[in-house]
């Protein structure tokens, strides 16, 4: 019997579409769908004894994409393995191979780095072996990650409470957040003053300059008194210009993005979370329709740490800027960037398959998401291969007595690339040159119109947004690219962080969990440590060490302090975290322990002294409990009497209560009917994921909010309902009711004014 078309298998059905159009029909293509194998779901699943075999099983619910694959694969006798050109992908191509594996049949794998004509077709023509060393890298971090998270998360289930978990990597974050909270709750701040000098000069505009030298030494102004004494010392003293210095410095173009870049660059420019940005760039490498039946893959592969790009790409680059911008513009030959130590080169940067897919002229055919983050990676590598940035720049020093004051300004001779990319960072410095100085000559006396003192305090370091994060994670080696957005994510919906107002700070659940990790385990979740394992992970891919010694060197020392951890670990049920503070009843030592509800206070003499009380922090981190309050008023009455009932607080948090009392003895929970159930209606922020369920305000009233509060503060008086408006096509409509109009269906998106009193079915 001949054999079929040889089969091309690819990760994700989005990609099936854009290969069948450069294949043609010489060959079947199907998707896995992402991973096929994976360890169990609920046991471990490394037999430790055995040389830490991996135990794979089918994913549960991928048996119909295998029947397909291998009903596909039936006949064939060559079978191309196109994953994802990454250690993820290349577990993929083995697990595939695995299923797929029968005599005769030939494996090849191929790596597709841009979904264009030239390089499938250049890939197919040159396929490769299946990748050993990279398939291993990607066993053993799944094997490092299962032996930590499957034998600390259930000791943190017994000490701490049930659901939580720590991971090698995720921990390690959780870790540098908390250390950095804790920087900031010892930081003392100390007293600064500035005197600036408003000042004029023959022609305009006016102009400041700073206090910097007094006698030639940098002058420090410790307080108002000092200040004062100087601006009186100043007072009638000329402001002549001493010295005046103009240059012109180059400013060169930053690479083309890497994985953690964009990340970064994404983040600030885009307000995008790491998640949301490498959702959209997977989009955009997989294919985008340029028209009907015109799948495209508009950038190269988004998982990368090198900052490489081809000749080909930046020729085609240079003759774009020609057209465009002319010879002025464009440089006589490629800028080339050269890569940070112990980068994997396997990769190009992040760039656009064509410059010539410009943002305006694929505009039509993205979402706005897609459209933004397009333009900035397709600016980006453009302005890579475009002439430097010439500034002018003027440093003046100004004279008065004894005292010098500095000014500077600068202006753009030539923007060169920066007409066509600013990072966020030159961005600011664009708007800091729209107060220019006026044209200064040395010996020029200045009028002075104020001069102004002001009180500073030096600034404690600043907490993580999600940016600082990733170039923390990237500089420190925790991690890798690909798996950034993962450990960001992963902290938020375990409840060990708060992500407010753009930045990371600990919970109290966050504190606990890591304090007794690092006291238990101070090499497991040690920085350095963890930055070496990545190390070790990069050199069992390059074949340089082998993977059982790798585990071995980990788990000897893991188990050991595992064994000790099983019995002094403290438990947060029993004991608890000491915290030098006393029992106002009893005088023994209160401690921090972990109930149903959270943390809280409680009294070591227990249970002959049952004081507790919920606690915060200050502003140094000190614990300040949290006394029990009068009853609070509710917008609830009593279902039985009728009477106004109370807000009151509990051992186990607030609950309502008849204010008929005792007459009268009824109780609601403050979570109150209903409370907690699911709308069915998904949470509108975007890249959020929760749901919107019914609660109770603290007055008792009902609204609807994010299961992740408070993760996610979204929230709504009306109930929503799953049913998509039929004007703006928004996911959900709310239901609202008065008098006049009875139930009715609006939506909220704004500029949309759908309504309707019936539900279509």
């Amino acid at each position: 019997m001949a054999a079929t078309k040889p089969l091309v298998i690819v990760e994700s059905p989005t990609k099936v579409r854009t290969l069948k159009k450069y294949l043609g029909n010489e060959y079947n293509v199907a998707a896995t769908v992402g991973h096929i194998k994976d360890l169990p779901p609920k046991e471990m699943g490394i037999d430790i004894e055995s040389g830490f075999k991996p135990k794979y099983r089918t994913i549960p619910g991928k048996k119909k994409v295998i029947t397909s694959l291998k009903r596909s694969a039936e006949k064939a006798e060559d079978v191309y393995l196109a994953p994802d050109p990454d250690r993820e992908g290349e577990a993929i191509a083995w697990h595939t191979a695995d299923i797929l594996k029968k005599k005769g049949r030939r494996f090849h794998r191929v790596l597709f780095h841009e979904l264009t004509k030239t390089a499938i077709r250049d890939a197919m023509a040159s396929p490769e072996a299946l990748n050993l060393g990279k398939y291993e890298a990607q066993q053993t971090r799944r094997i490092l990650d299962r032996l930590v998270g499957y034998q600390v998360s259930p000791l943190l289930w017994r000490k701490v409470k049930s659901g939580l978990s720590a991971g090698r990597v995720q921990s390690v974050a959780l870790r540098i957040i908390c250390e950095r909270e804790r920087a900031i709750h010892a930081f003392d701040p100390v007293e600064y003053w500035s005197i600036t000098a408003h000042l004029e000069a023959e022609s305009p505009p006016p102009f400041t300059a700073k206090l910097v030298k007094k006698e030639e030494k940098k002058i420090q102004i410790p307080d108002e008194a000092s200040a004062t004494h100087i601006v009186d010392e100043l007072s009638g003293v000329p402001m002549v210009v001493d010295k005046v210095v103009k240059k012109t410095v180059n400013r060169n173009p930053l690479p083309p993005f890497t994985t953690s870049k964009l990340q970064q660059e994404a983040i600030r420019k885009l307000k995008f979370s790491a998640k949301k940005t490498m959702m959209i760039a997977q989009q955009l490498y997989e294919g985008i329709e340029l028209g009907p039946g015109e799948p495209v893959g508009l950038i190269t592969y988004m998982r990368t740490d090198s900052t490489r790009i081809s000749m080909e790409s930046a020729q085609e680059a240079l003759r774009w800027i020609k057209e465009k911008y002319g010879e002025d513009y464009s440089l006589p030959k490629p800028r080339f960037f050269k890569n940070r130590k112990k980068v994997q080169d396997a990769h190009e940067a992040i760039r656009p398959t064509s410059v010539y897919h410009t943002p305006d002229k694929v505009a039509p055919y993205l979402s706005n998401d897609q459209q933004r983050l397009y333009r900035m990676i397709w600016q980006r590598f453009v302005a890579s291969q475009m002439k430097e940035a010439l500034i002018n720049q003027n440093l003046v020093a100004i004279k008065a007595g004894a005292h010098i004051f500095n000014a500077s300004g600068s202006s753009v001779k030539f923007p060169g690339f920066m007409t066509v990319y600013m990072t966020a960072d030159d961005e600011i410095e664009n708007e800091k040159r729209k107060d220019p100085l006026p044209d200064l000559a040395e010996g020029m006396i200045l009028k002075l119109n104020q001069l102004d003192p002001k009180q500073h305090f030096t600034q404690p370091p600043p907490r993580f947004s999600e940016a600082s994060l990733v170039k923390e994670l990237e500089e420190n080696g925790i991690g890798r690219p690909s798996t950034y957005a993962a450990i960001l994510s992963t902290i938020r919906e375990k409840g060990y962080v708060n992500f407010l107002k753009g930045y990371f700070r600990p919970s109290e659940l966050g504190f606990i969990v890591n304090d007794l990790l690092v006291q238990n385990f101070p090499d497991i979740f040690n920085v350095e440590f963890t930055a070496r394992m990545e190390e070790s992970l990069d050199r069992i891919e390059s074949s340089e060490t082998a993977a059982i010694e790798v585990l071995t060197g980990f788990y000897d020392p893991f188990k050991k302090e595992l064994n000790s951890a099983e019995t002094g670990m403290l438990s947060m049920k029993g004991i608890g975290f000491p915290t030098g503070l006393n029992c106002p009843q009893c005088s023994k030592e209160l401690s921090i322990k972990v109930g149903k509800n959270g943390p809280f206070l409680a009294c070591s003499g227990y249970p002959e002294c049952n004081y507790s009380r919920d606690y915060d922090r200050d502003e140094k981190g000190n614990i300040q409990p949290v006394e029990l309050s009068v009853d609070e008023e509710s917008d609830v009455t009593c279902g039985k009497c009728g009477n106004p009932m109370v807000i009151k607080q509990g051992k186990y948090g607030k609950f309502l209560a008849c204010s008929g009392y005792p007459d009268c003895r009824h109780t609601q929970s403050l979570n109150g009917p209903g409370s907690g159930e699911d709308t069915g209606v998904k949470c509108p922020v975007e890249g959020c994921g929760g749901n919107l369920t019914q609660k109770q305000s603290r007055r008792g009233k009902i609204f609807f909010g994010c299961s992740r509060f408070p993760l996610c503060d979204y929230a709504t008086w009306d109930k929503p309902v799953p049913h998509p408006c039929s004007k703006c096509g928004a996911a959900f409509l709310v239901e609202k009711s008065t008098k006049k109009m009875g139930t009715y269906y609006t939506c909220l998106t704004k500029g949309c004014d759908f309504q309707t009193d019936r539900l279509q079915a």
